[in-house]
């Protein structure tokens, strides 16, 4: 008797006859690489056409927050679908979006209180960067033209958002395409140097960026920052000291400070806002992913009043923002945001994220000693390793031994989602995840990493 066609297989010959897929060489999908068809989500759980279950160990690309098809934001997205699906925002309003800008402006680090809607991370980067470059334009500093980014930053592939990360293995063939930032160092503790705390790679860093500062702030629109924690380039961390710091230097000097949250917003970090840890209020505060808990794509640049009246005047003046998106503030996503947003009012969502990442925190410790593990740290809810020959000097293995891609393998054939970043494992979790599903999560990567390392 044979067995049943897999309807994995079905679905995946479908697809590769026409999806082009992100961040993937497709070669590898018709091999080595099979595709995996999800028709179901249940809470932290992925279920494919197979019928087997996958724990979402990274929520999706980071973006779910209170698991699959939560019935919550589910309900809100149909009743909204039931009255109105779209209406440009230009010239026209309604009541969910006016309702998530009033809610984001209660919530947000006091002095943002103008909202711009968008529909992605990237897209939300635009907004701030050409934002920032037409406060000073409208404020007759033509000279100011140029931005200053970490080294190891990410902040989207849209062009704009391109120019100003920092991770040559999405930036290098667009090159000739992108302007060229102003590249401080890191405030990555990992780099500390013998002897050094992460405050003092905070303190080392902040006087790197004053230099650049002194030197190039006539000619600088903003200082664009991941705080806390810069996630595709690595899950590389830093204290609130440096961001502290920071917003003290963007004062002195006079230019604007881009806090890209979109990653690490929403109780990721362990406060609602990495913001809020060293009491900041940025410039320009970019949001999405979990905004809508992850069910629909939709983004928002936070600014200021001061900011927002740079762009007020006649209109032969020509000083507006003459910027737009097709769906920006789209009715049904506003709806998932406020249904999301609610949750975190309703529920202590903060507290409980607290407790089990005290737990994740417990059961990685043992991990910690691999003898091809290094720098496990955590930041709230995220924390990482890498994968390395020798934990002691920290030597990476040769790129073009995948072992991230030996380690991801391995875990889906446990049933858990973790994808590396090259060989850096993470953990991002939805926030539905019980301690159960904390330690099974955990003895995955525990196997992948014996199975990836031997």
């Amino acid at each position: 008797m044979t067995d049943p066609p897999s309807r994995n297989a079905e679905l995946a010959a479908r697809d590769l006859a026409h999806v082009w897929h992100p961040c993937t060489q497709m070669r590898e999908h018709a091999s080595q690489l099979p595709l995996i068809p999800i028709v179901h989500g249940d809470g932290a759980w992925l279920v494919d056409a197979d019928g087997k279950r996958y724990l979402d160990g990274i929520s999706s690309w980071w973006s779910n927050l209170f698991g699959h098809a939560d019935t919550r934001i589910a309900s809100a997205i149909a009743e909204q679908a039931a009255k109105l699906n779209h209406v440009m925002l230009a010239g026209f309003t309604h009541e969910p979006a006016l309702q998530l800008a009033e809610e984001l402006t209660r919530i947000a680090p006091p002095g943002l209180t103008r909202v711009s809607y968008a529909g992605d991370g990237a897209s939300a980067v635009e907004i701030a960067l050409k934002m920032s470059f037409h406060y000073w334009h409208n404020r007759g500093q033509s000279r100011r033209r140029r931005f200053v980014a970490l080294a190891n930053a990410y902040h989207g592939e849209t062009l704009g958002a391109l120019a100003v990360s920092d991770l040559p293995l999405y930036r290098a063939v667009y090159g000739p395409l992108l302007f060229e930032p102003l590249v401080a160092p890191s405030p990555d503790w990992l780099d500390a140097e013998p002897g050094e705390s992460a405050a003092d790679v905070a303190r080392r860093r902040l006087a790197d960026m004053r230099v650049l500062l002194e030197c190039h702030a006539q000619e600088t629109c903003a200082v664009i920052v991941e705080p806390l924690v810069q996630c595709s380039g690595g899950m590389r961390m830093h204290v609130p000291a440096y961001l502290s710091g920071l917003r003290k230097l963007c004062d002195e000097f006079d230019v604007h400070l881009i806090a890209d949250e979109i990653a690490v917003g929403f109780g990721r970090t362990g406060t609602l806002f990495a913001c809020e840890q060293a009491s900041i209020t940025p410039d320009f505060m970019c949001l999405s992913k979990g905004l809508t808990g992850g069910a629909l794509p939709l983004s928002t640049v936070l600014t200021t009043d001061e900011v927002y009246a740079a762009f007020l005047g006649d209109y032969a003046a020509n000083n507006a923002f003459l910027h737009s998106h097709t769906f920006s503030g789209n009715p049904i996503a506003c709806a998932a945001a406020l249904a999301s947003l609610a949750i975190f009012r309703d529920e202590p969502v903060l507290a409980r994220n607290r407790t089990l990442a005290a737990h994740l925190a417990r059961r990685l410790e043992p991990l910690g000693r691999h003898p091809h593990v290094a720098n496990l740290r955590q930041t709230g809810w995220i924390a990482a390793f890498d994968l390395v020959v020798d934990p002691d000097s920290r030597r990476p293995y040769p790129a073009a031994e995948r072992r991230g891609l030996r380690f991801y393998r391995r875990a889906l054939e446990g049933g858990v989602l973790l994808r590396p970043l090259g060989d850096t494992v993470y953990f991002l979790p939805p926030y539905c995840i019980d301690e159960g599903d904390i330690d099974r999560m955990v003895d995955a990567a525990r196997d992948a990493v014996d199975a990836a390392t031997s």
